[in-house]
Order: structure tokens, then C-alpha cells, then sequence
């Protein structure tokens, strides 16, 4: 790709995000009954390639649960208010409830409270229990104190994800974290996250893991871009991410690893641009955060808005349409790509003639810049 010259020192290639982008129909359509959506990642399959964010606003046990009977997959998050304290339902109405201008502080004094092993083993047994996949995410500065906790309480999926997560985390205090020793170690499939380079994806599969999430995650509250000044449009960092996996399937020999956008996901629209840049499934934040039965009652926020040191986020309001089953399947109670967000990528692939999100990959993208 030409890059453009932004001065006598520096050169740069142009990115696009999914708004710049759109897919073109072909000359087939089919039914929408015969599209499968179906994905699976190591020995787990899934009716629909949809994860719920590991953030507090979006996933908890009940609604972990309720994801994973729906027929994708709940994350939860093991540094959050649920394995914080016996009872955080209070704390979450509180969130909802704070004044903007109190927010920040008041998440900080929240989230100070010590993650407890015991909350760990209690939270993954419920959704255990519930008979569905059972999914954990930690941050890598936190694999090393909790790793042993989380395995031994069964976990399926372990999910590593941050703002950006690389093969090996340095840190001033403790041992650092290697990810190919800790997955090779391990017995259970590691998704790791998140990466917007072709370099340091391929990088991340190398270390055995089974999926990478592309992108930043959070979104619509991340500040990430204002404060440290780093942004991934997501079309261009997920057709990166696709072109590892392609050249690391032919590097192992036949290992693929799946692609998992992570960001910017907020309708419908975005999901079916993600799987045709190359993903394989999306982790969703803000378009679950929209369901009336969501932990956060109307807000969203990551865990960057509560950081002790250098907050990268907000806690923002989303509009609800319904509840999880709504949003997820319909009936759509509105026409912005909001609600039955499952139906509307299963109508995208069937209007386009593809019968999976694997077969839809290949479609054609043009640069189409929303104005």
C-alpha cells in the first residue's frame, strides 16, 4: 500500500475504520434459514460467533449464563466487582447512578477493593453449574498472582486481554509474564489480546494461542486515542490480523488460529464488515451493554475508566432497545442495527450469496467513507 508523506521525517499508510468501508453484493442471494453462523474455537462450538466483553457493564454470571444458552460466549471478568465482593449488585446501581463529575473517583475507590481467590472459584462454579462453556479474562499484569485460581476452578477458556498485549509482558516488579511457556503449560485454549499489527499478531499465535482479539476493545468509552494517542481503524487492523493467520496456517503447517474483532463493534453493520475484513468471531462491549437486562442499567465502561494511575476511559451512557434476547435475535424494536444484531449478519450473508462466516470472508470491500 502507498504511504503517504507527512513530512521530510515520517511516512505513514493509510487505515481504515468500518465506517470507511462497506461489502458489495454479488450475483447469488440464498435463504437466511440456510446461513449458518455457527463457530467453534478448539473443541467448543458456539451457534453464533458473538463474545460478551469481559466488562463489568456487560457481563456477569446471570448474563454470562444467558449468553452462552443463547449460543455464544460469556466472558467474565476476574479483576471486576464480582469477584470483588459478595454482593456488588449495590455498587453497580450506584455506577449507573453517579454524577459524571464523580465518576472517575468514585469507580477508583470501587474497583480498590482486593480481587478474592474464593470469589474466583464461586463466580466460575455458577456458570459452570448453568451447564454452558465457561470463559475467564484477566489482564496480563494479573495472570501471574491468579492463574492457579482460575485453572483449578475449571475454567474452558482462558482469556488474556488489554489494551495491548504482547508475547512477553515486562514488568519492574515480579516475573515477567512469557505466553508461550504459560499456554504451552496449560490444558486449556488461551485467546489473547488485543494486537492491531500483522507483526504482533503473528508474533501472539506463535506463542500456541488460540485466538487473538484484534483490536483495543472498549470503544465507545475508551479514551485511549486523547490520552495516549494511539488509535486502530479496525477494518485495516483486522484485515492485518487475517493475513497473520494466513501465513501462520502455512509457517505450522495447518494451525489456524481464530481472528476475534475486539472493538468499534456497535451495530450490526460493524460486525458484518468485521467478518468480511477477515474476522472470525466478535467480542461485543457497547452492543450488549445496550440490553435492559445488563449489569451496567443503561451505561457502559471498561476497565481503563477506573485505572488507579492514568484513567483511559469513560463511563458513557448507552440508549437500551430490549433485553439480551432482543438485541441478540429481534424482533428489532428499531432500524439502526441495534437489536437482532444475529439477524441482521445472518440476512447480510444471505443477501450476499454466502452460506458461513468462513465462505464470507472472501466477499469484495470498497472504500466507501460515510458522509
Amino acid at each position: 500500500m502507498a504511504e503517504i508523506e507527512l513530512g521530510l521525517a515520517k511516512s505513514a499508510r493509510p487505515a481504515y475504520g468500518f465506517d470507511d468501508v462497506a461489502v458489495v453484493p454479488t450475483r447469488r442471494t440464498r435463504d437466511s434459514d440456510v446461513v449458518s453462523l455457527a463457530w467453534q474455537i478448539d473443541a467448543f462450538r458456539f451457534e453464533m460467533p458473538v463474545l460478551g466483553a469481559p466488562t463489568d457493564s456487560v457481563m456477569s454470571p446471570r448474563t454470562a449464563i444467558a449468553l452462552g444458552r443463547a449460543g455464544g460466549l460469556g466472558v467474565l471478568n476476574l479483576e471486576g466487582v464480582w469477584t470483588r465482593y459478595d454482593d456488588p449488585e449495590p455498587l453497580l446501581a450506584e455506577i449507573a447512578g453517579l454524577p459524571a463529575d464523580l465518576a472517575t473517583s468514585r469507580m477508583r475507590e470501587i474497583y480498590a477493593e482486593p480481587v478474592k481467590p474464593e470469589l474466583i472459584r464461586q463466580r466460575l462454579s455458577e456458570i459452570r453449574t448453568a451447564g454452558v462453556t465457561v470463559a475467564g479474562s484477566l489482564s496480563p499484569q494479573a495472570v501471574q498472582e491468579h492463574q492457579q485460581t482460575v485453572i483449578e476452578a475449571g475454567v474452558d477458556l482462558f482469556v488474556i486481554r488489554g489494551s495491548t498485549v504482547s508475547a512477553e509482558h515486562v514488568t519492574k516488579t515480579g516475573e515477567a509474564l512469557n505466553l508461550k511457556q504459560f499456554i504451552y503449560e496449560l490444558d486449556v485454549p488461551v485467546i489473547v489480546g488485543g494486537v492491531v499489527t500483522y507483526t504482533a499478531a503473528l508474533h501472539l499465535m506463535r506463542t500456541g494461542a488460540a485466538g487473538v482479539l484484534v483490536g483495543f476493545g472498549g470503544g465507545a468509552a475508551s479514551t485511549s486515542r486523547s490520552v495516549l494517542g494511539i488509535h486502530a481503524p479496525m477494518a485495516t487492523a483486522v484485515s492485518d490480523v487475517a493475513a497473520a493467520r494466513r501465513d501462520y496456517l502455512d509457517e505450522s503447517g495447518g494451525r489456524y488460529v481464530q481472528v476475534i474483532a475486539d472493538g468499534s463493534l456497535g451495530t450490526s453493520g460493524d460486525l458484518v464488515k468485521a467478518f468480511a475484513c477477515g474476522a472470525d468471531a466478535a467480542m461485543l462491549g457497547t452492543a450488549l451493554a445496550r440490553a435492559t437486562d445488563a449489569p451496567g442499567r443503561g451505561w457502559h465502561w471498561g476497565p481503563e475508566a477506573h485505572n488507579q494511575k492514568l484513567p483511559r476511559g469513560n463511563r458513557v451512557q448507552v440508549e437500551q432497545v430490549g433485553d439480551l434476547e432482543v438485541v441478540l435475535n429481534g424482533p428489532a424494536p428499531v432500524a439502526d442495527g441495534t437489536a437482532n444484531i444475529v439477524g441482521a449478519v445472518r440476512k447480510a450473508l444471505a443477501t450476499t450469496g454466502y452460506k458461513d462466516v468462513k465462505e464470507f470472508q472472501r466477499i469484495d470491500v470498497v472504500v466507501a467513507p460515510r458522509r
